[in-house]
């Protein structure tokens, strides 16, 4: 895709982010952060965030500093790894579902079973010491790893290129998240 025309469709997502930001749902409930919303059709075809339309109810959350820099980690090292924004959209959905973008360290009995960081990462399961999985580019990495390793992963729905890697009892949850992740990639790739 040339740059103007790139440019052209990232702006798109923005302006559609900033429309939701502003005309958006509010939560009904001040403790429960996560806003649902309907399916919004703001792709272009052969767009790279999200190629295929969002899939169900989308949810969105209002990020602090601390997920707002977790995710630009998420960029960096989609990028570092050499791959491209749709895997970012990918990771970060994931990261949505799993964590709220929060580098989350052992739970106690709130935690399922050993899982921690961005991704719940569990150490007993190979993908790393609990200071390599509780680092940002370290988990990415290890996501982007798994990730490349699942054939026709760019073609797949969102939710079924996560769940391949992720193995999560929930597998239908990541793709609430898309439309999201695809508005963070939109704000935080060229920057």
């Amino acid at each position: 895709m040339n740059t103007i025309l790139r440019k052209s469709v990232l702006g798109i997502a923005g302006l559609a982010f900033t429309g939701g930001v502003f005309a958006g749902p509010v939560a009904a409930h001040a403790a429960d952060t996560t806003a649902h919303t309907k399916p919004v059709a703001v792709t272009v075809q052969g767009d790279k965030l999200i190629p295929h339309g969002v899939q169900g109810e989308q949810s969105r959350i209002d990020l602090n500093d601390e997920q707002t820099t977790n995710v630009k980690a998420i960029i960096a090292a989609t990028k570092k790894a050499g791959m491209d924004e749709r895997a970012a959209v990918v990771s970060i959905a994931t990261a949505l579902q799993e964590s709220k973008l929060e580098n989350l360290g052992h739970l106690g009995d709130r935690n399922d079973h050993d899982s921690q960081g961005l991704f719940q990462q569990r150490p007993s399961s190979g993908w790393g010491t609990v200071e390599q999985i509780t680092d940002p580019e370290y988990s990415t990495t290890a996501f982007l790893k798994g990730l490349k390793q699942v054939d026709g992963w760019q073609d797949m729905p969102l939710t079924k290129a996560a769940q391949t890697v992720q193995v999560s009892a929930y597998p239908d949850h990541y793709a609430q998240w898309e439309q999201q992740a695809a508005d963070l990639v939109a704000q935080h790739w060229n920057s």
